[in-house]
């Protein structure tokens, strides 16, 4: 290890898994001349070439393939040391969680809130978003942790089970009364974004049972969504744990169409190589409050 520092094993581990040096860049947050400059300054230490550039991407070389390796190794034993050496409240580095709607309107206050008590340096980047974009981002590595719609069918990835939430159709308390609930169904429906699960088995639903005529309007926003049933614009079939405060304050009320999609499942998923235990903390510590909420909710 004479001569070789961890900036470029860091550096030549991004871009090897990453596939090019601008990806590796963004996830390290430096420029694209300054991991070239690691990689190359590695690869003068070590005496060969570690890439082989041409117009399909950098690809590792044999010399490079040996580096991987032993430098997968060596990460390893990296995050063991941090683990059992460094003090939670000392670590430092960045974790990137990505989450879905629901996870953010419910309990993701009260996981960075724990994260950070837990890990003061700890610097927290949190972004919200559809599953289907959450997927793709973590196994392009651009998230460390994913909170969505899962599981996801990789060996490249852990997915820790977390509490599902049921749904409830619900209508403005202002709206006239039907005698016959499934009726309600002949105003626009409010849902999830198109490009989501809970979309395409509401769509598959409402065709099978009520018909061709029924008007979606999908939203990646479910606050909007109650804001639009509140004002009478519509009905949607949105999670109870969300839809409970509005009944309460009365400004919206449940109806029974005789059937409600199934719940929506989450897991907290994460990259299983490079092992991490920072991510393994997270997804579990996810999964602790995930499940305080959802009893918290119970004997409300």
């Amino acid at each position: 290890m004479n001569g070789i520092g961890l900036d470029q094993l860091n550096a030549f581990l991004h871009v090897a898994r990453l596939g090019g040096v601008g990806k590796a860049a963004d996830a390290l947050r430096l420029t694209q001349p300054a991991v070239t400059a690691r990689i190359r300054n590695l690869e003068q230490t070590i005496g060969s070439a570690l890439f082989s550039r041409g117009t399909g991407g950098m690809r590792l070389t044999e010399r490079g393939e040996l580096l991987l390796k032993y430098a997968e190794k060596f990460e390893s034993l990296h995050d063991l040391m941090t683990r059992d050496i460094v003090a939670p409240d000392a670590l430092e580095g960045r974790l990137r969680i990505g989450v879905s709607e629901t996870i953010a309107q419910c309990w993701l206050p009260e996981l960075i809130a724990r994260l950070h008590e837990r890990h003061p340096r700890l610097e927290i980047e949190f972004n919200v978003d559809i599953s289907t974009n959450l997927r793709a981002a973590l196994l392009d590595r651009a998230l460390d942790l994913a909170v969505l719609l899962g599981p996801i069918s990789e060996y490249t990835v852990e997915n820790v089970e977390l509490p599902g939430f049921d749904l409830a159709w619900y209508v403005s308390a202002t709206a006239p009364h039907c005698d016959v609930p499934v009726d309600y169904l002949k105003r626009p429906v409010l849902t999830y974004a198109r490009q989501t699960r809970p979309y395409r088995e509401l769509r598959e639903l409402l065709l099978e049972r009520v018909g061709p005529d029924v008007a979606m309007f999908p939203s990646s926003s479910l606050s909007t969504c109650f804001r639009l049933v509140e004002a009478d614009l519509g009905v949607a079939a949105l999670p109870r744990a969300l839809g409970s405060d509005y009944v309460a304050r009365g400004t919206i009320k449940e109806f029974d169409p005789g059937w409600v999609p199934s719940p929506l499942n989450f897991t907290a998923t994460y990259l299983a190589e490079p092992r991490r235990t920072l991510c393994e903390t997270a997804a579990r510590l996810a999964r602790d409050v995930a499940f305080e909420f959802a009893d918290h909710k119970q004997y409300l």
